[in-house]
């Protein structure tokens, strides 16, 4: 049979090419990967395998025969079951792709983390602060109503300044209006550093009423305290302005960072989870020479994404009487083990549907 082709008759080197797939060129690198692998760790490997795979380079592709692709296939078959679970493609990932996967790991993994951190420190902050006012709150209602039962309801104008009502000794009122102006001060303090991290900025209703002279003296005892009275009456008024103040960005922190610590921070922790999982199983594999980039991880991302947005419509998980796991430790695991979080979805599942009769399924 003559051999044609458009521009002109094939040479015998054409030919010879033509008899050569070019896979085999794939297979006959895969197989010295695999026997530089078993040199390098001492394996023994048989003569006859070590020949046809040299054998094949030699020849390939000018005198590429049909038993020496045979012998080629047979050897390397043998090479990969005495090599398992190291495989040609992970050797090949080994010394060509384990920058690349190594960069976008650490690149997910510092996206993350700039993220996760900067938003936990602020979630950590403001619910310490919010703590701090409800505590303070707390503690100047107690002066309020300790003070107006001490000195009675305010003077009306003109009349003048009562005597101490018996029992109560001048250092210990003193004491307490102090403490009842320190503790209105330091609410007003807290609320402005909670100010900070709220969007929108809200203003003290008498930020801009008067001098920052005028505006001192409503958080201070006048000197001597000559009338304590009105002394207690001015820190009350300041003190309502201050707690509307501190309430009203408490309401506007809960809702915001409680929907951030619910519904975004869950998911993050899982991806975070899923990062250290995935570069975990990197290293192991990289140590055993088994690593192969798969698809299959940016699934896992995904579930991992979708495990964490479950996660946060729960609150905590207890674990024993004595301990709980938050939310967001939570959604940390769910992301490093997904497919435990799943098996577990599907044993809830089953256990909601084993005492539901037949019929009643058969009727849905």
């Amino acid at each position: 049979m003559t051999h044609s082709d458009p521009n002109g008759p094939l040479c015998d080197d054409q030919i010879a090419h033509q008899k050569a797939p070019a896979y085999f060129a794939c297979v006959i690198n895969d197989a010295e990967r695999l026997m530089q692998y078993a040199a390098e760790f001492g394996i023994d490997v048989a003569d006859d395998t070590r020949h046809a795979i040299l054998q094949a380079r030699a020849i390939y592709p000018t005198d590429w025969t049909e038993e020496a692709a045979a012998k080629l296939l047979a050897a390397v078959t043998t090479l990969s079951f005495r090599m398992h679970p190291v495989t040609a493609a992970s050797l090949k990932a080994y010394h060509d792709d384990t920058r690349p996967t190594v960069r976008s790991y650490l690149r997910i993994a510092i996206i993350l983390a700039s993220i996760i951190l900067p938003v936990s420190v602020a979630t950590f902050i403001t619910s310490a602060v919010s703590s701090a006012i409800s505590a303070d709150v707390v503690r100047a209602n107690g002066f309020a109503v300790k003070l107006r039962a001490q000195l009675g309801p305010p003077l009306t104008p003109g009349e003048h300044v009562a005597d101490l009502p018996k029992g109560l000794s001048e250092a210990d009122l003193v004491s307490d209006l102090q403490d009842y102006a320190s503790t209105v001060r330091i609410l007003n303090a807290r609320a402005r550093k909670l100010n900070y991290f709220i969007i929108p900025f809200h203003r003290l209703p008498s930020e801009d009423v008067g001098t920052p002279q005028e505006r001192k003296k409503k958080f201070e005892l006048p000197v001597g305290i000559p009338d304590p009275i009105a002394a207690r009456d001015n820190i009350t008024d300041t003190y309502q302005d201050v707690r509307y103040f501190a309430q009203s960005i408490q309401t506007d922190v809960a809702v915001f960072y409680g929907a951030i610590t619910t519904c975004i921070l869950p998911v993050l922790y899982a991806l975070l989870g899923t990062c250290a999982y995935l570069l975990r199983s990197f290293e192991h594999q990289m140590g055993s020479r088994t690593f192969t980039p798969s698809a299959a991880n940016s699934a896992r991302f995904l579930i991992a994404a979708i495990g964490g947005a479950v996660i946060g419509l729960f609150n905590n998980f207890s674990v024993t009487q004595e301990a709980s796991i938050p939310p967001l430790a939570l959604a940390f695991l769910v992301g490093y083990a997904v497919d435990v979080f799943f098996a577990f979805l599907e044993g809830l599942l089953k256990a909601f549907t084993k005492n539901v009769p037949v019929a009643n399924l058969k009727a849905e």
